[in-house]
Protein backbone atom coordinates (compact mmCIF):
# COMPACT_ATOMS: atom_id res chain seq x y z
CA UNK A 1 0.00 0.00 0.00
CA UNK A 2 0.83 3.88 -0.56
CA UNK A 3 2.91 5.06 2.47
CA UNK A 4 3.52 1.54 3.87
CA UNK A 5 6.60 2.65 5.82
CA UNK A 6 4.39 4.84 7.70
CA UNK A 7 0.74 3.90 8.01
CA UNK A 8 -0.65 0.13 8.14
CA UNK A 9 -4.47 -0.51 7.71
CA UNK A 10 -6.46 -2.91 9.87
CA UNK A 11 -6.56 -6.02 8.25
CA UNK A 12 -2.77 -6.01 7.80
CA UNK A 13 -2.52 -5.52 11.48
CA UNK A 14 -5.19 -7.74 12.05
CA UNK A 15 -3.02 -10.39 10.61
CA UNK A 16 0.03 -9.29 12.39
CA UNK A 17 -0.78 -8.76 15.78
CA UNK A 18 1.62 -11.45 17.21
CA UNK A 19 4.30 -10.09 16.07
CA UNK A 20 4.21 -6.30 16.35
CA UNK A 21 3.62 -4.24 19.97
CA UNK A 22 0.14 -1.95 19.44
CA UNK A 23 0.55 0.93 20.65
CA UNK A 24 -2.55 3.88 22.00
CA UNK A 25 -2.05 6.61 22.13
CA UNK A 26 -5.55 8.35 22.87
CA UNK A 27 -5.24 11.00 24.47
CA UNK A 28 -7.11 14.54 24.66
CA UNK A 29 -5.48 18.10 25.69
CA UNK A 30 -8.11 19.15 27.87
CA UNK A 31 -9.26 15.89 30.16
CA UNK A 32 -5.75 14.81 30.18
CA UNK A 33 -7.04 11.27 31.79
CA UNK A 34 -9.99 10.42 28.72
CA UNK A 35 -6.90 8.71 26.54
CA UNK A 36 -6.05 7.05 28.74
CA UNK A 37 -9.71 5.80 30.11
CA UNK A 38 -11.14 5.05 26.84
CA UNK A 39 -8.26 2.59 26.44
CA UNK A 40 -8.91 0.73 29.16
CA UNK A 41 -12.70 0.57 28.23
CA UNK A 42 -11.29 -0.87 25.21
CA UNK A 43 -8.41 -1.51 23.21
CA UNK A 44 -6.82 -3.50 20.17
CA UNK A 45 -5.54 -6.92 21.72
CA UNK A 46 -2.18 -7.05 23.05
CA UNK A 47 -2.03 -2.87 22.99
CA UNK A 48 -0.21 -0.90 25.66
CA UNK A 49 -1.11 2.88 26.31
CA UNK A 50 1.21 5.67 25.94
CA UNK A 51 0.16 9.20 28.09
CA UNK A 52 1.48 12.11 25.75
CA UNK A 53 2.14 13.97 29.13
CA UNK A 54 3.82 11.21 31.34
CA UNK A 55 5.37 8.94 28.48
CA UNK A 56 5.99 11.04 25.58
CA UNK A 57 7.02 14.23 26.90
CA UNK A 58 9.88 15.64 29.29
CA UNK A 59 9.90 18.10 32.31
CA UNK A 60 8.08 21.62 31.41
CA UNK A 61 10.10 24.81 32.82
CA UNK A 62 7.50 27.14 31.81
CA UNK A 63 9.98 28.23 28.74
CA UNK A 64 10.26 25.08 26.79
CA UNK A 65 6.88 24.33 25.57
CA UNK A 66 3.66 22.44 26.82
CA UNK A 67 4.90 19.32 25.10
CA UNK A 68 9.02 19.41 25.15
CA UNK A 69 10.55 16.38 23.87
CA UNK A 70 11.48 13.22 26.55
CA UNK A 71 14.96 12.66 27.96
CA UNK A 72 16.27 9.99 25.57
CA UNK A 73 17.51 7.51 28.26
CA UNK A 74 13.62 8.25 29.89
CA UNK A 75 11.94 7.11 26.65
CA UNK A 76 13.91 4.21 26.18
CA UNK A 77 13.43 3.43 29.95
CA UNK A 78 9.55 3.73 29.30
CA UNK A 79 9.48 1.85 25.82
CA UNK A 80 11.53 -1.15 27.83
CA UNK A 81 9.03 -1.06 30.30
CA UNK A 82 6.17 -1.56 27.62
CA UNK A 83 7.82 -4.25 26.26
CA UNK A 84 9.34 -3.14 23.25
CA UNK A 85 12.70 -3.66 22.23
CA UNK A 86 14.95 -1.89 19.51
CA UNK A 87 14.00 -4.28 16.87
CA UNK A 88 10.28 -4.45 17.77
CA UNK A 89 8.29 -3.31 15.09
CA UNK A 90 5.34 -1.03 16.72
CA UNK A 91 2.51 -0.05 15.37
CA UNK A 92 0.81 3.24 17.12
CA UNK A 93 -3.00 4.25 17.31
CA UNK A 94 -5.38 6.88 18.78
CA UNK A 95 -9.28 8.05 18.67
CA UNK A 96 -8.36 11.85 17.10
CA UNK A 97 -6.75 10.76 13.29
CA UNK A 98 -3.58 9.93 14.65
CA UNK A 99 -2.93 13.43 16.23
CA UNK A 100 -1.49 11.58 18.88
CA UNK A 101 0.20 8.67 17.74
CA UNK A 102 1.95 10.60 14.89
CA UNK A 103 4.00 12.07 18.13
CA UNK A 104 5.19 8.46 19.01
CA UNK A 105 6.15 7.90 15.52
CA UNK A 106 8.48 10.83 15.30
CA UNK A 107 10.04 9.96 18.59
CA UNK A 108 10.86 6.01 17.40
CA UNK A 109 12.67 7.35 14.23
CA UNK A 110 14.37 10.49 16.75
CA UNK A 111 15.65 7.57 18.26
CA UNK A 112 16.77 5.26 15.48
CA UNK A 113 13.85 2.89 15.72
CA UNK A 114 12.91 2.28 12.42
CA UNK A 115 10.26 0.04 11.98
CA UNK A 116 7.48 2.20 13.16
CA UNK A 117 4.17 2.81 11.83
CA UNK A 118 0.67 4.45 12.47
CA UNK A 119 -2.63 2.77 12.15
CA UNK A 120 -5.00 4.31 9.41
CA UNK A 121 -8.17 5.34 10.64
CA UNK A 122 -7.08 4.53 14.03
CA UNK A 123 -9.68 3.15 16.42
CA UNK A 124 -12.55 4.01 14.94
CA UNK A 125 -11.34 1.71 11.63
CA UNK A 126 -10.61 -1.06 13.54
CA UNK A 127 -14.19 -0.73 15.66
CA UNK A 128 -16.04 -0.23 11.74
CA UNK A 129 -14.05 -3.48 10.58
CA UNK A 130 -15.90 -5.26 13.26
CA UNK A 131 -12.48 -6.49 14.86
CA UNK A 132 -12.46 -7.32 18.49
CA UNK A 133 -11.40 -5.51 21.32
CA UNK A 134 -9.93 -6.18 24.85
CA UNK A 135 -11.28 -4.24 28.16
CA UNK A 136 -8.73 -3.31 31.04
CA UNK A 137 -5.12 -2.51 30.86
CA UNK A 138 -2.09 -4.69 29.18
CA UNK A 139 1.04 -5.33 31.21
CA UNK A 140 4.17 -6.65 29.00
CA UNK A 141 7.31 -8.47 30.12
CA UNK A 142 9.82 -5.62 30.75
CA UNK A 143 13.37 -5.67 28.03
CA UNK A 144 15.94 -4.02 27.55
CA UNK A 145 15.87 -1.26 25.25
CA UNK A 146 19.68 -0.51 23.22
CA UNK A 147 20.92 2.37 23.79
CA UNK A 148 19.24 5.02 21.44
CA UNK A 149 20.99 6.28 18.44
CA UNK A 150 19.38 10.25 18.23
CA UNK A 151 18.87 11.95 15.22
CA UNK A 152 19.40 15.78 16.68
CA UNK A 153 19.13 16.64 13.07
CA UNK A 154 15.69 15.58 12.88
CA UNK A 155 14.90 18.77 14.76
CA UNK A 156 15.56 22.24 15.30
CA UNK A 157 15.72 24.74 18.40
CA UNK A 158 14.23 28.47 19.28
CA UNK A 159 17.33 29.85 18.05
CA UNK A 160 17.13 28.12 14.60
CA UNK A 161 13.65 29.86 14.11
CA UNK A 162 14.96 33.43 15.40
CA UNK A 163 17.54 33.16 13.46
CA UNK A 164 15.15 31.90 10.91
CA UNK A 165 13.15 35.05 10.90
CA UNK A 166 15.98 37.00 8.92
CA UNK A 167 16.99 34.32 7.10
CA UNK A 168 14.52 32.67 5.67
CA UNK A 169 16.51 29.47 5.39
CA UNK A 170 13.51 27.28 5.77
CA UNK A 171 9.96 27.50 5.49
CA UNK A 172 7.86 27.36 8.75
CA UNK A 173 4.74 25.23 8.69
CA UNK A 174 2.24 25.64 11.29
CA UNK A 175 -0.26 22.71 12.09
CA UNK A 176 -2.95 24.37 14.02
CA UNK A 177 -6.48 25.35 12.66
CA UNK A 178 -6.52 28.40 10.82
CA UNK A 179 -8.65 30.45 14.08
CA UNK A 180 -5.15 29.92 15.99
CA UNK A 181 -2.88 30.70 13.25
CA UNK A 182 -4.44 33.82 12.55
CA UNK A 183 -4.81 34.53 16.34
CA UNK A 184 -8.58 35.20 16.00
CA UNK A 185 -8.48 32.70 19.00
CA UNK A 186 -6.03 31.04 21.72
CA UNK A 187 -7.89 28.52 23.91
CA UNK A 188 -4.51 27.15 25.28
CA UNK A 189 -1.56 29.27 25.00
CA UNK A 190 -0.81 32.60 26.90
CA UNK A 191 -0.24 34.56 23.58
CA UNK A 192 -2.01 34.44 20.18
CA UNK A 193 -0.80 34.45 16.09
CA UNK A 194 1.80 32.68 15.06
CA UNK A 195 6.04 32.38 14.14
CA UNK A 196 6.55 35.40 11.96
CA UNK A 197 6.91 34.19 8.21
CA UNK A 198 5.03 30.45 8.91
CA UNK A 199 2.45 29.69 6.66
CA UNK A 200 -0.43 27.34 7.98
CA UNK A 201 -1.54 23.93 6.77
CA UNK A 202 -3.61 22.32 9.56
CA UNK A 203 -3.02 18.55 9.92
CA UNK A 204 -6.89 17.77 9.70
CA UNK A 205 -6.13 18.54 5.88
CA UNK A 206 -4.11 15.46 5.27
CA UNK A 207 -7.03 13.44 6.30
CA UNK A 208 -10.43 12.17 4.51
CA UNK A 209 -13.53 12.18 5.79
CA UNK A 210 -13.81 9.07 7.06
CA UNK A 211 -10.37 10.19 9.26
CA UNK A 212 -7.75 8.31 6.96
CA UNK A 213 -4.75 9.81 5.33
CA UNK A 214 -5.71 10.91 1.76
CA UNK A 215 -3.56 8.98 -1.00
CA UNK A 216 -0.03 9.96 -1.54
CA UNK A 217 -0.86 11.06 -4.90
CA UNK A 218 -3.58 13.70 -3.33
CA UNK A 219 -0.91 15.00 -0.43
CA UNK A 220 1.88 15.53 -2.89
CA UNK A 221 -0.20 17.29 -5.04
CA UNK A 222 -1.21 19.54 -2.07
CA UNK A 223 1.80 19.75 -0.10
CA UNK A 224 3.23 21.03 -2.89
CA UNK A 225 0.66 23.47 -3.63
CA UNK A 226 1.25 24.50 0.21
CA UNK A 227 4.92 24.89 -0.35
CA UNK A 228 4.95 26.51 -3.12
CA UNK A 229 8.19 25.39 -4.88
CA UNK A 230 10.20 24.74 -1.26
CA UNK A 231 11.84 21.55 -1.33
CA UNK A 232 10.78 19.47 1.70
CA UNK A 233 14.45 19.59 3.19
CA UNK A 234 13.87 23.30 3.77
CA UNK A 235 10.59 22.94 5.47
CA UNK A 236 10.04 23.01 9.25
CA UNK A 237 6.92 21.68 11.06
CA UNK A 238 5.42 23.19 14.19
CA UNK A 239 2.23 23.11 15.98
CA UNK A 240 0.72 24.20 19.57
CA UNK A 241 3.36 22.15 20.93
CA UNK A 242 5.08 19.90 18.81
CA UNK A 243 2.35 17.23 18.50
CA UNK A 244 0.11 17.18 15.56
CA UNK A 245 3.37 18.90 13.73
CA UNK A 246 4.41 15.12 13.45
CA UNK A 247 1.09 14.47 11.17
CA UNK A 248 2.15 16.98 8.72
CA UNK A 249 5.56 15.46 8.66
CA UNK A 250 3.64 12.08 8.66
CA UNK A 251 2.13 13.12 5.74
CA UNK A 252 5.02 14.72 3.58
CA UNK A 253 6.60 11.36 3.79
CA UNK A 254 3.34 9.66 2.40
CA UNK A 255 3.84 12.42 -0.16
CA UNK A 256 7.39 11.12 -0.89
CA UNK A 257 8.52 14.66 0.66
CA UNK A 258 11.66 13.39 3.27
CA UNK A 259 14.06 15.56 5.26
CA UNK A 260 11.41 18.26 6.77
CA UNK A 261 11.96 18.89 10.26
CA UNK A 262 10.23 19.48 13.86
CA UNK A 263 10.29 22.58 15.64
CA UNK A 264 9.54 20.40 19.09
CA UNK A 265 8.77 23.73 21.23
CA UNK A 266 6.19 25.12 18.44
CA UNK A 267 3.94 28.09 19.38
CA UNK A 268 3.71 26.76 23.09
CA UNK A 269 7.97 27.71 23.84
CA UNK A 270 8.03 30.35 21.25
CA UNK A 271 4.84 32.72 22.69
CA UNK A 272 6.51 31.78 26.39
CA UNK A 273 9.09 34.77 25.62
CA UNK A 274 6.98 37.88 25.66
CA UNK A 275 10.16 39.57 24.15
CA UNK A 276 9.78 37.54 20.85
CA UNK A 277 7.86 38.45 17.97
CA UNK A 278 4.16 37.30 16.68
CA UNK A 279 1.91 37.72 13.83
CA UNK A 280 -1.85 38.07 14.10
CA UNK A 281 -2.52 38.29 10.64
CA UNK A 282 -2.20 35.69 7.05
CA UNK A 283 1.14 35.25 5.74
CA UNK A 284 1.90 34.97 2.93
CA UNK A 285 4.31 31.96 1.14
Amino acid sequence: MAGSNVLIDVDTLSSQLQSVRVVDCSHDLERTEAGVNAYRAGHIPGAVHAHLDRDLSGKKTGMNGRHPLPAPDALIRWLGQSGIDSTMPVVAYDRSGGAYAARLWWLLRWIGHRDVRVLDGGWQAWVEAGLPAHEGTVTAPAVSYAAPEVADELGVDTAFVMRNLTSREALIVDARGASRYTGATEPIDPRAGHIPGAINRPYTDNLDERGRFKSSATLASEWAHTLNGRPSDEVIAQCGSGVTACHNLMAMEIAGMRSARLYPGSWSEWCSDPLRPVETHLASS
